[in-house]
């Protein structure tokens, strides 16, 4: 079975009133006694520590301490100071209203003049590439990171549903958040010890993992990303990345036109004199937060801010996001940071079960401008994370040693849960419903059968058409996979099937090598990006009555290297016999006589070179997904057709090059383009030709022509440009109509320009919807994303090719314009 790591998370958010000791959680609201309006800047604090803060601009506030505790304190300039007792480590909510002082003040003269908070923003941005700590040559540093993830939302309905009955022993770790004032069950928690390396230029960061607790599971992989690399915010940086998604930081050097400001307070914070600083975004659903920050009077550098993510903000499954981070004095030249903690409130909807995950990290031992050996950092590549060995093996005794901060008695036990309910025999059935759900596959010993998404499909030429297969499973091997399927299709009545095995001979970097046979149907001329014609949804969402699937025998072995994290080569041989058929014929001329042939063969030897600078990947024991990067990712092809080889019939030689850059254009949202470009040399009859890529669907499809029919265009040398640019409700977000909907904007334009030479072009006669191109090819869109913040919808315009050609009388039907969907699941 693959990783089990995300599905175990996934189930316990389906599983879910006592309280767990250890912290003392208030939140409340402050209003004016006599106007009833809520208070802002009211300093609300624990009586006898220096745990404090303000009331937000709706007189709202929470706060929390591990110390013991017995009183909070209200007070205001202008109003009675108040004090409430409270129990300690429990969860409170204390509402109240200040009286206005009788204390009479003398008369006061106001003038206009420059808003103070102003002053200290210009000075801020005067001096910040000076508190950037990234102005540093190299500087390294320890780092305690500890993970948590709750279920939010958890109440009584929850006990009373009898698919948890096994699992009541779990309502006894329920707790309540402070920061939302919702009940929470924590289900997962991770510590993280490291030691972390940067170095300006080049520019190279390296993280050392020496020990990790994670519970329930014990994988390396996992560790990566529970490191510091992964989740790192620059407050000098004018946009903060949150999800991919940039928001203007609080002091960025534009902030006045996001942001208002207020000069709140000034006091002493660890022997130095600091101004606080209160902000609100200016407009709703701008990318933006609420809060407030502290800044030192000399050095003008942040020495505590508290964020939080407005509202309304146009961020999906987001309802709350919270963070505070304090800094500290480093040979007293920086103020580097000491601890930041995130909170994150993830909700599908309102009122539901979500998802809280919750980030502590400290620092200590910070070093700048150290001496690095020659040879530290992998000269291969800017990010590196290693993994020190028995990492998941750490005693007991080390993390009491090594801990930056104790674990309360609720994170404690945490461990201890997880356990516990790995041991109910009902949680291996949740897993394997949802393994199933995720992967497509239903696990039975030593076999995964399925997708079960192609199961059952039809088609023009097969009519109704019955699949099954499968893989191997991790329990038969985790070095070798072995897959394979039969079909039949009761219109053609014919059986096909395919096999294939790949063998990993190592996994990072990634080695591996196998081989694929195959006898099915295919559809010439898709991209790598669509529904295969066995899936269910291609069946629904055909908008032709395609009859162009052809019969394909195909047999072929390769080997994959990957040099590094991000470069790679991939080896492959395959010989290919691709059968003709009454609507996709493959006709000869030869001295006036037109002969029909019954397959074009084809043997060919690949090189594949493929180049993501810092590319990242979530591992499986056999896949891998990408999570992208912020570099262009290349790839290069070279192919040879070799002639006289397992009945190949032609000699050719295609160069192919293809670049995937996406990109944020703060605050405009995101561009993305691809550059697709090949050239044939040789000769070569148009199935083995670029058949470019169509779609007769109903589905947007992101690397095909959404408005090009399928055997409409071949080109032997040919490039292809996608301009894609989503705005993020840009501008949708400034419509009151359409704010709350939070829809958002896209355009697109894709064009073509290719030719075809004479040799190749007389080499088999071109059906008649299939024809060469004279002047370039462009489609257009407009869209709108995030609806119900699943599906995205785009007009769709052909822009040329507008006329079917006018010798040719059956030419399939030119779509000028038509509406596309795709399922786009996104923050």
């Amino acid at each position: 079975m693959k990783d089990k790591f995300l599905i175990i998370l996934f189930i316990l958010v389906l599983l879910f009133f006592q309280n767990a000791t250890g912290q003392t959680k208030v939140r409340g609201m402050v209003k004016d006694a006599e106007t009833g309006e809520p208070l802002p800047f009211v300093n609300v604090s624990f009586k006898g520590t220096t745990v404090g803060v303000i009331t937000d601009f709706n007189g709202k506030y929470f706060l929390e301490t591990k110390k013991p505790v017995d009183s909070v304190v209200f007070s205001y300039v202008g109003y009675q100071r108040e004090s409430f007792s409270i129990q300690s480590n429990t969860f409170q909510i204390i509402n109240t209203s200040l009286q206005p002082s009788s204390v009479q003040l003398q008369e006061v003269v106001v003038v206009p003049g420059e808003n103070p908070a102003h002053v200290l923003l210009r000075k801020i941005d005067k001096n910040r590439k000076r508190n950037n700590i990234e102005r540093y040559d190299t500087y390294s540093y320890e780092v305690y990171n500890k993970m948590e993830i709750d279920i939010s939302n958890v109440d009584e309905n929850f006990r009373k549903n009898r698919l948890f009955k096994q699992f009541q022993f779990v309502f006894d770790y329920v707790d309540t958040s402070a920061v939302t004032g919702k009940s929470y069950l924590p289900v997962f928690i991770t510590e993280t010890l490291s030691d972390f390396y940067f170095q300006k230029s080049p520019k190279k960061e390296k993280e050392v993992i020496h020990g990790s607790n994670i519970s329930g599971v014990k994988n390396e992989k996992i560790s990566e990303f529970t490191g510091q690399m992964y989740l790192k915010v620059n407050i000098y940086e004018n946009f903060m990345s949150i999800f991919g998604k940039g928001f203007v930081s609080p002091i960025a050097s534009f902030g006045k036109l996001y942001y208002k400001y207020y000069l709140v307070d000034s006091s002493y914070i660890d022997n130095s004199w600091c101004y606080q600083v209160s902000f609100q975004p200016k407009r709703k659903q701008d990318p933006t937060f609420t809060g407030d920050f502290w800044v030192h009077d000399t050095t003008y550098a942040i020495k505590k801010v508290n964020i939080r993510i407005a509202e309304d903000a146009n961020i999906n499954f987001v309802n709350d996001l919270y963070a505070e981070m304090d800094y500290q004095k480093v040979q007293d030249s920086l103020w580097f940071l000491k601890r930041e903690h995130y909170f994150i409130d993830f909700n599908i909807a309102d009122k539901t079960s979500g998802i809280f995950g919750r980030k502590t990290t400290s620092y200590r031992d910070v070093k700048l401008n150290i001496d690095i050996p020659e040879g530290f950092f992998n000269p291969q590549v800017a990010q590196e994370t290693i993994t020190k060995d028995s990492v998941n093996e750490k005693t007991t005794d080390f993390w009491q040693g090594k801990r930056h901060e104790i674990l309360t008695e609720k994170e404690s036990n945490i461990y201890q849960m997880v356990d516990s309910i790995k041991q109910v025999p009902v949680f291996r059935t949740w897993v394997d419903v949802i393994n199933t759900l995720i992967t497509g596959h239903y696990v039975v010993g030593f076999w995964e059968i399925g997708p079960y998404y192609k199961l059952y499909s039809f088609n023009a030429i097969e009519g109704h058409r019955f699949r099954f297969g499968g893989r191997t499973s991790n329990d038969f091997s985790t070095k070798v996979m072995f897959t394979g399927h039969v079909a039949y299709g009761e219109k053609d009545d014919r059986f096909k099937g395919a096999l294939g095995m790949i063998y990993m001979l190592n996994k990072n970097p990634r080695r591996s090598a196998g081989f694929n046979i195959k006898h099915d149907m295919e559809q010439l001329g898709i991209s790598q990006n669509a529904f295969t014609q066995d899936n269910i949804l291609a069946s629904f969402l055909r908008r032709t009555y395609n009859k162009k699937l052809t019969m394909v025998n195909e047999a072929g072995v390769f080997y994959e290297h990957e040099w590094y994290q991000g470069f790679s080569n991939t080896l492959s041989i395959n010989t290919r016999r691709i059968f003709g058929t009454e609507y996709v014929p493959f006709q000869t001329v030869n001295n006036a006589d037109t002969a029909t042939l019954s397959q074009v063969s084809s043997t060919e030897i690949k090189l594949n070179t493929r180049f993501a600078y810092n590319e990242k990947f979530l591992m499986g024991e056999f896949e891998r997904v990408s999570l992208g990067t912020k570099y262009p990712i290349l790839n290069l092809n070279f192919i040879i057709g070799l002639p006289n080889v397992l009945k190949s019939t032609h000699e050719y030689y295609k160069l192919h090059m293809s670049i995937d850059h996406k990109f944020n254009i703060n605050p405009f949202g995101r561009f993305r383009y691809i550059v697709d470009a090949g050239y044939y040399f040789g000769t070569a009859p148009y199935p083995l030709l670029q058949i470019h890529e169509g779609n007769e669907t109903y589905a947007y499809d992101d690397y095909a022509f959404n408005m090009m029919n399928y055997y409409e265009f071949v080109s032997d040398r040919y490039i292809s440009v996608l301009a894609e640019h989503h705005f993020d409700g840009f501008f949708l977000n400034r419509i009151p109509l359409f704010r709350k909907l939070k829809w958002r904007e896209v355009i697109a334009a894709k064009a073509l320009i290719g030719r075809v030479s004479e040799r190749n072009r007389d080499a088999m006669i071109f059906p008649d919807n299939l024809r060469g191109l004279k002047e370039p090819y462009i489609e257009a869109s407009a869209g709108i994303e995030n609806i119900l913040k699943l599906f995205r919808i785009d007009a769709m315009w052909r822009l040329t090719y507008l006329d079917k050609p006018d010798d040719v009388e059956n030419f399939t039907k030119i779509p000028k314009f038509g509406i596309r969907a795709q399922l786009k699941v996104e923050f």
